[in-house]
This record gives C-alpha cells, structure tokens and sequence, in this order.
C-alpha cells in the first residue's frame, strides 16, 4: 500500500521516491540536477527528491567539495560538476557515444591527417573531453575524461592564456609548473612571458613539453559572447611534423574553432 502511495505522489506531485542510505541520496540529487541545465536552488531538489533542505545542503556541500556538483556563489544555484562529467566522458568513450563536436574533429583529423583533440579547464588541470586518431600509422593517442597539465601542453597555454581574469592571472602565478621533459618551462616568469605570446598570436605550441617526440599547436575554442570555453588542438609525432610545419595546421584548426563555436550547446 505505502509504495503505491509513494507512486502516486511521484507522478502527481513531481516527487521522487526518497532512498533509504545517504550514497542513494547524494546519487539521487546529482540524478536531479542534471534536470536543471542551469542550475536549481537546494529547495527546489529537496522538495522534487522528497528530503529535507538540510539533507539536501549536507549532501551538496560534500559534492560540490569532490567536484561532482558546482555552485554559482551569485545566486546559489547547484549544477552538475565536472568530476561528474570526467566519469560520464568516460562512459561515453567506452560506448562510443558521440558528441556534436566529435564530427568536427573528424573532419579536422582527416584534413591534417593527425590527432584532434578538445579539452576543457578544470581548476589547475585540463580535461579531455575528445579525441579523433589521426590516419597514420603512427600517431597521438587520447583519452577523454582523463586529466592533464596546463603549462606544457599546446591546448592547456590556451586555456590559461585565455581564461576570464583573475583565473587568468591566479593560474599563471600559482600553477605547479612539474618538469615533464627537458624542454618542460618550469620558470615563472618564462611561463608567464609564454602565456602572454600565445594571448597575442592566438594559438599555442608545445614543441615535446609534456611528452618526448610529440609536438601539437592548439587554438581556443569561443562561445558566440566571445568567452573561451574549450581547446583544440592537433597533436603529431616530432619525428614527422617539424614546429614550423605545425604552423600549416592553423587554418584548419581555426575553421574548427569557430565550427565548434556554432555547433557546441550553451554553457
């Protein structure tokens, strides 16, 4: 009798029946924000999952603090974050769930005919969202939903040099600058000098900065407000693309840029 009351209130009163542990609690309100793509407060959540608001703050202060869930300090409104998106990203690998960019990088892998790749920022670190092989033989390998550096990879110059201020300013002084390779720039004002140059010529290069033998140049990727909202790069083997040959893949890739800027979902 209780669990058909329960149906009931679901379908007629926008309710969800409540789960009896905290894990199926936190799940449930990480289910639910993904219904709000822009976000919702905590009592709209509360009242649709069927808890308290104290419940709900509870468990949106833990995701929030792992980085499942965000929170706009503004207005207070919750959404789904992006620890929640790097498992999702990969199940999609898995599944082979494709996006609307992944055509866009398609077209971008065949025109180079070497890797494409996209990445999103994600407080120190870039996450990779896609990657499309290129048709050699021999070629960069990726794999979204995995994490990467900022300041020695062609696409992560790009998220920082063009990043809203002050995360702008705050990544380019604190930013861990690990030393990968030789060619890695662990000195702060060489990083912060490099981060200008790629401000004022548009695009970045990583000549074997993170990884011996691969080279890749990347451009960001704008919302139609101008906002920087992801990178993009081409990535290659050193010992078949030169630096100087990277250069001839910018056409492509600024194509793709503001193809992606068109097809990409609000943010």
């Amino acid at each position: 009798m209780v669990s058909h009351i329960v149906e009931w209130l679901w379908h007629t009163e926008g309710m969800t029946p409540t789960p009896p542990d905290m894990v199926g609690k936190a799940l449930l309100l990480l289910t639910l924000l993904g219904d709000y793509p822009d976000g919702a407060s905590l009592s709209e959540v509360a009242r649709k999952a069927g808890f308290p608001p104290s419940t709900a703050h509870r468990l949106a202060t833990a995701l929030v603090r792992d980085g499942y869930a965000s929170v706009d300090e503004a207005s207070r409104r919750y959404s789904l974050g992006l620890q929640t998106f790097s498992l999702a990203s990969r199940v999609a690998h898995r599944h082979g769930f494709a996006g609307s960019a992944l055509p866009v990088l398609r077209r971008l892998a065949d025109r180079t005919a070497e890797s494409a790749l996209m990445s999103v920022i994600d407080g120190h670190h870039q996450l990779y969202v896609h990657h499309v092989q290129g048709s050699h033989s021999v070629s960069v390998s990726g794999e979204p939903g995995r994490r990467g550096p900022l300041h020695c990879t062609s696409m992560g110059k790009v998220l920082v040099a063009f990043a809203a201020e002050p995360a702008r300013t705050e990544l380019v002084e604190h930013l861990e600058l690990t030393a990968f390779t030789p060619h890695t720039i662990v000195d702060r004002q060489r990083f912060r000098d490099e981060i200008d140059e790629v401000s004022r010529q548009g695009y970045a290069v990583a000549d074997e900065e993170h990884e011996a033998g691969i080279r890749a140049i990347g451009v960001p990727v704008r919302n139609p407000d101008g906002v920087t909202v992801a990178a993009l790069s081409v990535a290659a083997p050193a010992y078949r693309v030169s630096r100087e040959r990277l250069l001839d893949y910018l056409p492509a890739l600024n194509e793709a840029a503001q193809e992606l800027t068109v097809r990409l979902p609000p943010r």
